[in-house]
């Protein structure tokens, strides 16, 4: 079942990024399918989170999406060459998202192994926001695409998430980001 708009648009981004957790993200690339089951994401809280691309009310070209209304993508590049999604949430100019960080893989595979340009060694080979979007065939090009489409969307399949098995902490790779880096918004999803 694909996620409705009003997952996208509620108030607080943690908990979206904590629900993301065992959902499907599917991509239709070219008449080529490919899923992964979420297993690790981050919550950016627009413009009170120094770790956002919005902090501050921060609008750029390429931030201009995060205004969005949620339930669309914002793939942004990374030291120039790897492309990141993210989850635009919460309603229109309030500039929340979930950056997706992980998957294991469901439906694909082959495929995303010849994106990738090896083989699948069974974990780990799709850890970091990079190697997932990349697996997927996710480029900046899809930013502001619908996740109500038929070219990125995400489902839920039934999948319970043992809340256990859940390691809440802080973000990676955000130390510019001053106390707002050690903000608890990181979520992963324990083997």
């Amino acid at each position: 079942m694909k996620l409705d708009r009003d997952f996208y648009i509620r108030p607080s981004v943690t908990a979206i990024a904590r629900d993301l957790l065992g959902k499907f993200l599917y991509t239709n690339v070219g008449g080529k399918i490919t899923a992964g089951m979420i297993t690790e994401t981050e919550a950016y809280e627009g413009i009170i989170d120094r770790a956002s691309h919005a902090w501050n009310n921060r609008r750029t070209k390429r931030t201009e999406v995060m205004y969005a209304e949620g339930g669309v993508a914002y793939v942004y590049l990374c030291y120039g060459i790897h492309h990141l999604f993210n989850v635009v949430t919460n309603i229109r100019d309030v500039p929340h998202a979930v950056l997706l960080r992980g998957i294991k893989p469901f439906e694909g595979l082959e495929i995303m192994e010849s994106r990738m340009g090896k083989a699948y060694p069974g974990n780990g080979f799709f850890d970091g926001p990079g190697k997932a979007a990349k697996a997927l065939g996710i480029r900046v090009t899809d930013s502001g695409k619908s996740l109500l489409g038929n070219e990125i969307w995400i489902e839920d399949r039934g999948f319970s998430v043992d809340h256990e098995r859940i390691q809440i902490g802080p973000r990676i790779g955000i130390h510019y980001a001053n106390e707002h880096a050690l903000l608890p918004y990181r979520f992963l999803m324990l083997p």
